[in-house]
């Protein structure tokens, strides 16, 4: 099926950059995430509030005594139920609380800046993706070009023919060429639509299909960028780097958490207790001859106990595991810095590459630019030199194809320029701004 044939929406970058963000599952995981690491980022989840319960409390039991010697025997049934509030509350335990809800803040930072990742990385997609789509597009308009100038090639060898200027050798020459570049316009077409699924599958697009009319062209800005300003943007801003230096405040948090452990802890305890029968809230229903027992005007006992307690704690000696975990937490800060340290290196190699191949796909699309205008030209004389008879068809097709070759270059160049600078603004963190 011809892509001509078929209905085209139109897409800009910018429309292909919404529809994905909104659509990417990675992006829509993360968001769930900080979700939860909202919810959990709350002084009650980091235990500054005192705990209230409210309990009942159902007492049953049978008791018979006898006392030995005596014929007296006594037998008693007890039921009754015993509500009550309790309350606690740990007023001290060294900046635990504190250091708690800090690790939630730094856990919901770190969730926050894993939806920027996924987005810069959706977006990283969806520009190549996009780009490559152009590519193949401007691919494809040059091979039908090529094969109109065949067809032309065709029309004319059989008027040349017909005045027994040409012969049967120079039209099937002229066959193959026809022939191929049909071949290789199949095979484009096959290209473009791969380029496209590639690209709704970059958006989120159920419909793999879709083919777009793209709005944006292959246009560049060549812009002249300095190393030292992309390296202090890249240190300020790279996402990757925002994450281990959050490792790393959560690791420097850690070991505060675990020296806490060599403070005391004070902790605050009160109720009440409503006594409904004065003995543990039971009624009690006796059996054989019993003492005399004095009672409200309704045969029960009515009673509230409330207490207040304060308690501290501090441990002495515990075989030195306070000790190895904060000797371990310190290490794990260590850890975390050496990783910053390390991707500090490794972005800067990257980014001086990435530098140098964009400076140098600069130069190499001027030269490109500069030679398919040389291959346009060509083409036009060689195309006139040809119907005068002054070159041969082997030599016009070697023009033709000089000419395909030539486009294909500058295509490539423009491509791999637009992806490096796409890289640059990935590395300094520019690129989802």
């Amino acid at each position: 099926m011809c892509l001509s044939l078929l209905a085209q929406e139109k897409l800009s970058l910018a429309q292909a950059i919404e529809i994905g963000v909104q659509n990417n599952y990675q992006i829509e995981i993360a968001r769930q995430n900080l979700q939860v690491a909202t919810n959990n980022n709350d002084w009650g989840a980091a235990g500054r509030y005192p705990r209230l319960d409210f309990n009942i409390n159902s007492n049953n039991g049978y008791r018979n005594a006898k006392a030995p010697g005596f014929l007296l025997e006594q037998s008693a049934l007890t039921t009754g139920i015993t509500p009550s509030i309790d309350a606690a509350w740990t007023i001290y335990d060294g900046k635990k609380v504190k250091l708690s809800k800090q690790q939630l803040e730094e856990a919901e930072n770190q969730t926050t800046l894993g939806i920027s990742i996924a987005t810069e990385n959706t977006v990283q997609a969806i520009i190549l993706a996009y780009n490559r789509a152009l590519i193949q597009e401007q691919q494809l308009a040059t091979l039908k070009e090529v094969l109109t100038l065949s067809r032309d090639r065709i029309e004319y060898q059989n008027v040349r023919k017909e005045f027994g200027q040409a012969g049967k050798f120079d039209l099937l020459q002229t066959q193959d060429a026809y022939l191929n570049d049909s071949t290789n316009i199949l095979i484009q077409e096959n290209n473009v639509y791969t380029a496209y699924r590639d690209l709704n599958l970059a958006m989120g697009q159920d419909d793999l299909n879709k083919v777009y009319q793209l709005m944006d062209g292959l246009s560049y800005d060549p812009k002249v960028y300095q190393l030292a300003e992309l390296e202090k943007t890249l240190f300020a801003n790279n996402q990757n780097l925002q994450s281990l230096m959050i490792n790393r405040e959560l690791a420097n948090i850690n070991t505060q958490f675990q020296e806490s452990f060599k403070k005391p802890t004070i902790n605050l305890g009160s109720g009440l207790v409503y006594d409904l029968a004065g003995t543990n809230g039971s009624q009690l229903i006796a059996f054989g001859e019993q003492p005399p027992f004095e009672t409200d005007n309704n045969g029960t006992n009515k009673t509230f106990n409330f207490y207040f307690n304060i308690q501290a704690n501090l441990n002495l000696f515990d075989g030195g595991n306070k000790n190895r975990n904060i000797e371990n937490a310190k290490v794990d800060e260590l850890i975390a810095q050496l990783n910053i340290n390390d991707l500090k290196r490794t972005l800067s190699n990257q980014l001086q590459n990435a530098l140098a191949n964009y400076n140098n796909q600069l130069r190499l699309v001027t030269l490109t630019e500069n030679l398919i205008e040389n291959a346009k030209a060509n083409l036009t004389i060689g195309q006139e030199r040809f119907k005068g008879g002054l070159i041969t068809s082997f030599d016009y097709r070697s023009i033709q194809l000089a000419f395909v070759n030539a486009s294909q270059a500058r295509l490539n160049a423009i491509f791999n320029l637009k992806n490096t600078e796409v890289e640059l603004m990935r590395l300094t963190g520019e690129l989802i701004k």
